[in-house]
């Protein structure tokens, strides 16, 4: 008898070894149907796999995340499947799984058209209504090897060639198209009906730069429908939203060839930037941080001490003077300690906290650039906190409070937290992980945070948390974390004198909340699709005259909220007052205040919010008061 143990606890006897699908199948015609795959005894395998002994066994459906990468991942096999049947002489090369996708390189004589692509989905939809089985078989990876040079599939001989000697390989057919995977697959391809492919992109064999050049045709696969049209209207709205696009549109910043990865603000933007990082400040001081300042540009001896000579060089950009090596810092943590290490530090100074919104340059390769998501030159908001083992739960708590509260002023509320455990290569010993990772975690708790693992994912040297907002349309942004480092002070040399007057290491403890300032902006700006709140709108009034008879008037307004420290501009043109309206609407300016001769007999303002409001007409003061408080409320 074999005994097979069901998710629930439930166990069923079965007097032979059976398949997967038969298990389903015992268990009732819908699960049967549902059934994509299982997980035996923990290891994903192809409803076809048979099960000889008593193992534990979860079917596996599209309603679960593994079924979906199936899904995703068998798409991508349809998509090479298709390929080869419209253009027989293009090589498959590799096809992952991604985010929300999948994508397959392949090597073919010219570049795939936009009507290509549309024909190779088309492909796809008629191979799936065939509803062909997937089948699954084993090679020794010798005959693989000849197999697919027989094909003339030499990329795929290649990397099967990879695989150490002796070892046996999978393949995967379904109709006329063999390939090589570990799976596991859906079991026919009529199980794949929700997809689009969305472009084509260039892609170097194997990720070398050195090597040839393929083509990379990406797609996204979904369980139904209904969860594919709300993936592709995301993308319209994320399109919408491009901070690139609304850079270029509201005058906040542009990207230049002549310097690249690098940002140019513009007044507008620079005036945003200024807000964001002026809040931030207040944060500092408000918080107990005493804001410090570090050079850009450090000896490569102390990067060698740090092991970033070793580990990060390639990232850094590097000078030379006087016979010296220089590096421009890639990150503020060794100016930090140096500065720790002036002067005698006692026990009684802990904790100490330090931030910056300091300058790092990485040379991030041309190829990951993105607007100011992705750049080479950005400021941080980086904060290292030195302090004792045992003050480390403290901090925890005090930051994620602190964090909160500052995603929540820039409109986020949904917050993710993760806690990264000890990875395999590690230093230091079981017991301070213990103590590390638990402090994390009683952090997490004490703050009323619920939490997941992610085990192995830390340093080498301690844990972390990292603290993940979801934007508007739901995207993840990872832009806070805070992690524990007992190395670089051991490896710069970093002590305090302890109660019991010797000197000890202080545990360093690297934070930030919104990470690169670059990126945080971008985020604000698609978060808010340019619409910023006022309190950061680089334009948070308009003052616009009907005529020129307002035109002192209008100045007069201007002048009075400007003392009140609100951004404010003033529009005389000789223009229609509705054009005026329009093109300042388009230009998201939270408050247009129109003023004509009643308004200026009145002292009034015909007040007009952002989104097509009509306010109505109100005293002066009566604006001011309402600014005013939206502005100290953020709202």
């Amino acid at each position: 008898m074999i005994t097979i143990t069901l998710p629930d606890g439930s166990r069923r006897e079965y007097p032979q070894a059976l398949t997967v699908a038969e298990v389903a199948a015992s268990i009732g015609a819908g699960l049967a149907k549902a059934a994509l795959a299982g997980k035996v005894d923990g290891q994903l395998v192809d409803t076809s796999h048979r099960i000889e002994a008593d193992a534990a066994l979860a079917i596996v459906t599209e309603k679960d995340a593994d079924g979906l990468e199936i899904i995703r991942h068998s798409t991508a096999h349809l998509l090479a499947y298709a390929v080869k049947e419209l253009f027989p002489e293009a090589q498959v090369t590799i096809g992952p799984v991604i985010e929300n996708g999948f994508y397959y390189d392949f090597a073919y004589k010219r570049p795939f058209t936009p009507e290509d692509l549309a024909a190779i989905e088309k492909r796809m939809s008629e191979l799936a209504a065939k509803n062909e089985p997937v089948q699954r078989r084993v090679l020794p990876r010798d005959e693989a090897v000849d197999y697919f040079n027989g094909l003339g599939e030499h990329y795929k001989a290649e990397i099967i060639g990879s695989i150490p000697a002796g070892e046996d390989v999978s393949l995967y057919r379904e109709g006329g198209f063999e390939d090589l995977c570990r799976g596991p697959h859906v079991p026919s391809t009529g199980r794949l009906k929700h997809f689009k492919l969305m472009k084509v992109a260039g892609a170097y064999w194997r990720g070398d730069q050195n090597n040839e050049q393929l083509q990379r045709i990406y797609g996204t696969a979904w369980a139904s429908k209904e969860a594919l049209q709300q993936y592709l209207t995301m993308l319209e709205e994320a399109e919408k939203r491009d901070h690139r696009k609304l850079g270029r549109e509201l005058d906040l910043f542009h990207l230049d060839e002549h310097s690249p990865g690098t940002v140019f603000w513009h007044p507008k933007g620079w005036t945003l930037w200024q807000e964001v990082e002026q809040y931030m400040r207040r944060v500092y001081r408000d918080n107990g941080y005493q804001e410090v300042k570090g050079p850009q540009i450090l000896d490569q001896g102390l990067w060698e001490k740090t092991g970033h000579w070793d580990k990060y060089r390639e990232n850094m950009f590097v000078t030379e003077s006087e016979k010296r090596e220089y590096a421009l810092k890639p990150m503020n943590c060794p100016g930090h300690i140096l500065i720790f290490k002036q002067g005698i530090k006692s026990y009684r100074d802990l904790p100490l906290r330090f931030g910056e919104f300091g300058q790092c340059h990485r040379n991030e390769p041309t190829g990951g650039l993105h607007g100011i998501m992705r750049v080479r030159a950005f400021t941080q908001d980086d904060g290292h906190i030195f302090c004792t083992e045992d003050q480390i739960q403290g901090e925890v708590v005090a930051f994620t409070r602190l964090l909160q509260q500052v995603y929540k002023d820039f409109g986020f509320s949904n917050i993710i937290y993760k806690l990264s455990t000890r990875p395999e290569k590690r230093i230091g010993t079981e017991e301070s992980w213990d103590r590390a990772e638990a402090a994390l975690a009683d952090g997490l708790r004490a703050a009323g945070c619920e939490f997941e693992y992610l085990p192995g994912e830390g340093a080498f040297y301690g844990p972390k948390i990292e603290y993940t907002l979801k934007d508007a349309l739901g995207r993840p942004w990872q832009c806070g974390t805070i992690q524990v480092d007992p190395n670089l002070p051991e490896r710069l040399d970093a002590d305090y004198v302890g109660e019991d007057g010797a000197r000890h290491r202080p545990i360093m403890l690297h934070r930030a909340i919104v990470g690169s300032l670059e990126r945080f902006i971008g985020i604000l700006i698609e978060q808010h699709a340019g619409a910023l709140p006022a309190w950061l709108a680089p334009t948070q009034v308009v003052v616009a005259s009907i005529t020129d008879a307002q035109a002192d008037y209008a100045a007069s307004v201007a002048k009075s909220l400007q003392k009140q420290g609100v951004r404010v501009s003033v529009d005389l043109r000789n223009e229609k007052i509705n054009y005026k309206i329009r093109e300042h609407s388009m230009q998201k300016v939270p408050f247009i205040l129109v003023v004509g001769d009643k308004e200026k007999a009145n002292g009034a303002v015909a007040v007009r919010a952002r989104g097509n409001q009509d306010l109505g007409v109100m005293a002066l003061a009566d604006f001011q008061a309402k600014i005013t408080s939206d502005i100290a409320a953020k709202v």
